[in-house]
């Protein structure tokens, strides 16, 4: 539930940074900015069976509502909702109203209208996804089930945050320094919500090394993926129990998360910087999806478990 309204909110931030930055870029540039969208949210190969251009109407339909796009807007959405009717004892009521508005907000969409003004739309599932977290902080019992949310929505974070990187950082760094470079820099930190956070850090210019740094290894920036996993680790540790010292208590996705922020916290960012950085982003990224793995063998069962003849036969023995 909670990763589907994270993805829902990080693809309208994307796509409407992505209109703003067109508007001030040459002609050039537009003509290929639409691929690199789809290549954050590694759909590649499911965008070109339905679609032979990557073009501002083609990518904002497969993002927003194409039905055979599992990562679409329209369908994070209903599957969030799903998520939480099937959990709605151990939610609040006003968490289970939010989620509703947007699912009926996506439901309802006019496509037409959307498609000559999109931004309003943006906005409302980006303001749906805040308040959805705001009130999940103010109504939920801080236990198993609101630790289960966070770990999910900063993983989603961390997961989002790593691939915009990794696609943005790859085309700047083939630009030499000027206009554009800064430009497309701003898009890549404006795509993580980053930018105003970044330029209180009292950077003076806007340099890729620096960016991709805050973006990665950043501790108090919520949307830095050191943050993000930092905090998914304390969720981790907090529903399972922390074992402190005893290294031989850890659970496999308190040891694989705990071994990831520690490289992240002893990592020197000029070691992965240039050609080394797509690499290590990829790494990483199966890492945190093995993590992910682990979370679901460790706490979820999906199989279905059959009763047992065996306890009935041993009461019918001891009744003879």
């Amino acid at each position: 539930m909670s990763r589907y309204v994270e993805r829902a909110e990080d693809i309208t931030r994307i796509l409407t940074v992505n209109f703003h930055t067109l508007l001030d870029a040459p002609v050039e540039i537009s003509e290929h900015a639409w691929q690199p969208i789809i290549a954050i949210t590694g759909d590649e190969e499911l965008f070109l069976e339905h679609y032979g251009e990557y073009n501002a109407r083609n990518v904002s339909e497969f993002l927003l509502w194409n039905p055979s796009n599992p990562n679409a807007v329209t369908t994070c959405i209903s599957m969030a909702r799903e998520n939480a009717r099937s959990v709605r004892e151990q939610i609040s009521s006003e968490m289970w109203e939010n989620l509703n508005r947007l699912y009926f907000l996506v439901r309802d969409l006019n496509r037409e209208v959307l498609g000559h003004g999109p931004y309003e739309f943006f906005d409302q599932i980006r303001y749906g996804s805040w308040a959805f977290q705001g009130i999940t902080a103010e109504t939920m019992t801080h236990g198993d089930g609101y630790e289960f949310i966070q770990l999910g929505k900063h993983m989603e974070r961390a997961d989002k945050t790593l691939r915009t990187l990794d696609v943005k950082y790859a085309a700047v760094n083939m630009m030499s320094d000027g206009p554009e470079t800064s430009l497309q820099l701003i898009a890549m930190l404006r795509s993580c919500s980053a930018f105003e956070a970044f330029r209180k850090t009292g950077a003076s210019n806007m340099q890729a090394a620096r960016v991709a740094e805050f973006l990665l290894l950043n501790l108090e920036f919520p949307r830095a993926v050191a943050f993000c996993l930092h905090r998914v680790l304390r969720s981790i540790n907090l529903i399972s129990g922390d074992p402190g010292r005893h290294s031989h208590l850890l659970n496999n996705p308190q040891r694989l998360m705990g071994r990831i922020c520690a490289e992240l916290e002893y990592l020197d960012i000029n070691e992965v910087l240039d050609k080394n950085m797509h690499p290590f982003l990829d790494q990483l990224l199966h890492k945190i999806n093995q993590v992910g793995y682990e979370i679901m063998q460790t706490y979820f069962n999906t199989q279905v478990i059959l009763p047992l003849k065996y306890p009935y036969q041993m009461q019918q023995q001891q009744q003879q």
